[in-house]
């Protein structure tokens, strides 16, 4: 799927000569045009092409914002207000760019749980999958110093919180956290860091996004029955057919999205972040950003000592922890069967694993205190429970439904609303469900 014979050919002179010097129209044509898809995505898939087109959007918005914003204490909450009052459009931009951060991770978010649900993580796609970890951590790293920027109240008492938990790591703790502050405190260096390092991370992210697609173009596409392409029968070019769904599903999301930005754009944003940061006033409960939510609630969650490691350095430990066993799945999931269409029990301790993750979101938006605390640590334990556990049990025990023979089998089972294909091309009975 990944290989074969180009079938470009240029339409007139210049191309030609164009494309024996630098075949890059080729190369679009190749991955763009007639790269060959399976033919039985579903619109889960479609939300690789969205983030891409987030991810252009929020470059732009930001290059144009950059121009505008000054990057001191003194001058910071005033340039926002000034961009939003006196540049042209400048509201437009500043609430595309914010509003565009959430939605970014909203895909994201889908396309990691899409990923999870059809299994795009198991061999020969593991590099895959990594490649799509650093983005996500990177990601993360962006918005973080990003709603810094503004230097309302949440942003300087978020980053001040979000930095001090460095010190919990033994020796080189206090030093990391100094040489992100660029002194002892957040002030005037950190803002230039943030700054810095904001506009810098969205350029290394589209590098490692042209890794990430070039690994796809080798390995091919999945699918919803997780089985390989097997003839050309089981695919279609991507042009017109993925393109087609792709931007159906671009032109629903991004009316969700302008929606937000245009009728109620401030819902996503904290409100004291709408106020100039002051170091002598702490708000009543700090919080992250929504999308960081449930790291913050794993955080929260390690409220003990466990033996030499104390509650504050566990709590620093899980969270990164939570992060980082996201690029070992591909060796902690043992089944050989890809996709949760047919592991009847990974499916259901998926959806639970989904819900959970919502939940402790919401967790993570309030106080660490009554009952709150114990419902942190069981909705953590299950978090890592489903990866270091569930998964790996459910490879060795699990009976998963009979797959069938091609995906082109699949699909014409499913349009002739036929029974499950048994192994041999068969028509099964349909299964008893409990």
């Amino acid at each position: 799927m990944a290989g074969g014979h180009s079938t470009y050919t240029p339409s007139s002179g210049i191309g030609r000569w164009v494309d024996k010097r630098l075949p890059l129209p080729r190369l679009v044509y190749d991955s763009f045009v007639a790269y060959p898809v399976p033919r039985n995505l579903n619109y889960a898939y479609t939300f690789g092409g969205i983030l891409s087109i987030m991810l252009v959007l929020q470059i732009l918005t930001g290059v144009v914002l950059a121009m505008h914003y000054a990057a001191s204490t003194e001058l910071a909450f005033a340039s926002v207000e000034k961009i939003m009052r006196d540049v042209n459009s400048g509201w437009l931009l500043r609430y595309l760019h914010a509003n565009g951060a959430s939605f970014f991770f909203i895909a994201v978010y889908i396309h990691i749980f899409r990923g999870l649900y059809y299994g795009s993580y198991k061999a020969p796609r593991e590099l895959l999958w990594i490649l799509g970890c650093i983005i996500y951590l990177l990601m993360m790293a962006t918005a973080f110093m990003g709603y810094v920027l503004p230097w309302g109240q949440m942003s300087f008492w978020g980053a001040t919180v979000i930095t001090g938990f460095f010190t919990a790591i033994p020796l080189v703790g206090e030093w990391i956290q100094q040489l992100l502050l660029g002194g002892f405190a957040v002030d005037n260096p950190t803002l230039n860091r943030f700054y810095s390092l904001h506009y810098l991370l969205p350029f290394m992210i589209a590098g490692v996004v042209v890794l990430h697609v070039w690994a796809l173009h080798v390995t091919g596409q999945t699918n919803p029955t997780g089985i390989e392409v097997k003839s050309k029968t089981d695919t279609v070019a991507f042009t017109p057919y993925a393109t087609i769904k792709d931007g159906f599903a671009m032109v629903v999301f991004l009316a969700v999205f302008a929606y937000f930005v245009f009728y109620i754009p401030n819902f996503l944003g904290h409100p004291d972040n709408y106020t100039v940061a002051n170091s002598l006033k702490t708000p009543a409960h700090i919080v992250p950003e929504w999308y960081f939510l449930p790291f913050y609630a794993i955080l929260r969650a390690v409220t003990f000592n466990i033996g030499p490691i104390d509650s504050k350095l566990g709590g620093v430990l899980a969270m990164f922890g939570a992060i980082a066993v996201l690029f070992v799945v591909p060796w902690l999931d043992t089944s050989k069967v890809r996709s949760a269409v047919y592991r009847p029990w990974y499916k259901l301790f998926f959806w639970l694993f989904v819900i959970n993750a919502i939940f402790l979101g919401w967790l993570g938006s309030r106080p660490a205190e009554g009952w709150y605390i114990p419902a942190m640590q069981l909705s953590s334990l299950y978090y890592f429970g489903f990866f270091i556990v569930i998964m790996p049990l459910l490879g060795l025990i699990e009976t998963p439904r009979r797959l069938p023979n091609s995906i082109t089998e699949a699909v014409l089972a499913k349009t002739k609303g036929s029974a499950t294909v048994t192994p041999h091309g068969a028509a099964a009975a349909p299964e008893k469900r409990a």
